[in-house]
């Protein structure tokens, strides 16, 4: 069942379900654009190992 489908129904499961789903989502992103940024001002500030 998909949001958009007449059968949905915005109950507490759902709600509670897709609350956490979407927290999980945005703090994995928060952490994965903290280690790009990150990344691209270490190379623009030649902070990278030498091999």
């Amino acid at each position: 069942m998909l949001p958009f489908c007449f059968e949905w129904a915005w109950d507490g499961g759902h709600i509670l379900f897709f609350g956490g789903m979407w927290y999980t989502i945005a703090i994995l992103g928060a952490g994965m654009t903290y280690c790009v940024a990150k990344t691209i001002v270490d190379t623009m500030a030649g902070k990278g190992s030498h091999h």
